[in-house]
């Protein structure tokens, strides 16, 4: 009978331009000698940081199910995310609270241990940054920009009304 666990380290990453704005992720997952077993980025619209964050989670959970991972070492730069998994943190923002009970429903059966790191502190962590920073921008590139769709202005969208009361005339 072979009592081996399959442990697996997943590293997440989420990144946002404009907060919100077009966002990207990453995630990265290696095995116990260090090889990478899967990997994966993407763009994933419009979204806020925090939000671009679970969904990497998400994706990192969904490669160790597949992988067939028991326990699962977890990293990410978002101490907000990794202390609300703990419970350290209530969530209040309702999408954000169904993001968790995803990744929570996603995890059952595996023990994920988690660990909040400073950005870019590993070269994993390194790595995704890169990645999902990398589909965040190429995500803004193709978005049609505000700036470019209304540049001429209209006359009276440019004339200035003075803050100065005139003088009543009463005659």
């Amino acid at each position: 009978m072979n009592t081996m666990t399959k442990k697996l380290y997943l590293y997440t990453d989420g990144s946002s331009l404009g907060n919100p704005g077009s966002a990207g992720i990453a995630y990265l997952l290696k095995d116990e000698t260090g090889t990478t077993v899967k990997s994966g980025h993407q763009a994933i619209g419009n979204a806020t940081n925090n939000q671009a964050e679970y969904y990497a989670l998400l994706k990192g959970l969904e490669a160790a199910l597949e992988s067939g991972a028991q326990e699962l070492e977890w990293f990410s730069d978002s101490q907000l995310l990794v202390n609300q998994w703990a419970g350290a943190y209530q969530i209040k923002d309702p999408k954000l609270r169904q993001l968790m009970q995803n990744a929570k429903a996603l995890a059952c059966g595996i023990k994920v241990i988690p660990h909040a790191v400073p950005r870019n502190s590993l070269p994993e962590m390194e790595q995704v940054d890169a990645m999902a920073r990398q589909k965040a921008m190429d995500a803004a590139k193709k978005r049609p920009s505000a700036k470019s769709s209304s540049s001429a202005k209209t006359p009276a969208s440019t004339k200035k009304r003075s803050s100065r009361k005139r003088p009543r005339t009463d005659s």
